[in-house]
């Protein structure tokens, strides 16, 4: 069975607590990115998509 995290020694207790922090701060930056690049494919579509009906 696992240490509980209270019996963790210091120096391994602080670099878990500094990978979850990292983890935490990739996820955000992630969901942030997303629907920026979502928004950019979706308006190229529409550009295309008008193009198309122009030239047609």
């Amino acid at each position: 069975m696992a240490p509980s995290p209270q019996r963790l020694d210091p120096d391994r207790r602080r670099r878990r607590l500094e990978l979850l922090a990292a983890l935490a701060d990739a996820k955000s930056a992630r969901e942030w990115t997303q629907p920026q690049r979502l928004r950019g494919a979706r308006l190229r579509e529409l550009i295309a998509n008008r193009r198309r009906h122009v030239v047609s």
